[in-house]
């Protein structure tokens, strides 16, 4: 079993794992054979990575942090309130009279900081293929997921992981004003296009702001989530400690969610280790430097099943995380030079810290 984009799928390959929907109906059953057909439907339905059937590679099963229950409990909640608002707002000539706090939101939150405290696991959501027809569900859950895998592992209390976790759900609650063809447009926002995308943040802060039994500074994660210590973001160009702790971190989940996810605007979608890449390359003036440093303990940047190319020109599949270093996973080593080897073994790049991982195969059309 190994990782691959869809992108680069090809007809008579088998699932390795089942594709679900957001509610977790099952789509394609593990074994299924691809063809071209269902490889565009893949890719339509906005699923990312596969694991496909490879005889020579054999993995431990692989357990996912969130549950099945779980993750469909919380999209179910989230497509019940979000759609409601959706047709309110057209209802109501683009205007939220008001939004009523459903328990279920807190109680979402609480499976998802239970699972994550439970399973002290690398954080990965490539795991979960699933298919999505309104991204903003999908997105928001995986936002949540990250937000308090992160809040998790800076020792947040009870009461500040379900502040950060409502913050992160309901983050993007704004965009429900925003129309379907601008958030789906597959090319380039024109520059009024993304002004009005733009109004989500301070939309989404006034309706909750109003909600009752809505923190503060839950409301704030939903006006804040896109300003940048520098002060380039928006809406309102806030720099530093302006910004909210919570806003910061649901910042980070944010932008690492939606490049790693597919999208109707871009080309291809980046693995965990190139995105965080691009996190740090912003570090210290778009994000806190110590969150995405701390963040980066959280992911596994190196999802189980990815080929991998190790400094030293051998090449295997990532077969465990390393929880206390996720960039260094153990590696499954297949090649040396080049040739196949007839009897694999594995490395723990955690022990051999002078060897790093230089490349990495999920794009790239194998035989």
């Amino acid at each position: 079993m190994r990782l691959i984009a869809v992108m680069v799928a090809k007809p008579g390959q088998q699932l390795a794992r089942a594709i679900k929907s957001e509610e977790g109906t099952i789509l394609l059953n593990k074994g299924a054979r691809l063809t071209e057909k269902l490889i565009g439907r893949l890719k339509g339905i906005g699923v990312s990575f596969i694991y496909i059937q490879d005889d020579q590679i054999q993995l431990p099963e692989i357990e996912q942090v969130i549950s099945t229950e779980t993750r469909e409990y919380t999209i179910n909640q989230l497509k019940k309130d979000f759609i409601d608002l959706a047709n309110e707002w057209k209802k109501n000539a683009n205007h939220f009279s008001s939004f009523q706090l459903n328990l279920e939101f807190e109680d979402a939150v609480r499976l998802l900081i239970g699972d994550i405290k439970s399973k002290p696991n690398a954080l990965t959501l490539l795991l979960s293929a699933t298919s999505h027809d309104h991204y903003i569900f999908t997105h928001s859950f995986n936002v949540t997921v990250y937000s308090i895998g992160l809040a998790v592992e800076l020792n947040y209390s009870e009461r500040q992981l379900l502040e950060v976790g409502l913050g992160a759900l309901l983050h993007d609650i704004g965009k429900m004003s925003t129309p379907l063809e601008i958030l789906e447009k597959p090319g380039k926002l024109t520059k009024e296009e993304f002004e009005i995308v733009k109004t989500h943040s301070k939309i989404g802060y006034d309706l909750l702001r109003q909600t009752k039994h809505i923190p503060l500074q839950v409301a704030k994660c939903a006006h804040q989530h896109h300003e940048r210590l520098n002060g380039t973001g928006y809406p309102q160009g806030l720099k530093e400690d302006e910004i909210h702790p919570y806003a910061k971190i649901i910042a980070i989940a944010d932008v690492f969610d939606a490049v790693t996810t597919n999208r109707v605007y871009r080309k291809k979608p980046m693995l965990p280790h190139e995105a965080l890449e691009l996190l740090y390359s912003g570090a210290s003036t778009l994000f806190d430097l110590s969150l995405v440093t701390a963040f980066r303990k959280t992911i596994a940047v190196y999802p189980i099943g990815l080929m991998v190319t190790l400094s030293d020109n051998r090449k295997g599949v990532v077969f465990q995380q390393n929880r206390e270093m996720s960039t260094h996973p153990i590696i499954k080593v297949l090649y040396e030079d080049g040739v196949k080897l007839e009897v694999p073994y594995f490395i723990d790049l955690m022990k051999h810290l002078n060897i790093t991982i230089i490349g990495t195969d999920a794009f790239e059309e194998q035989s």
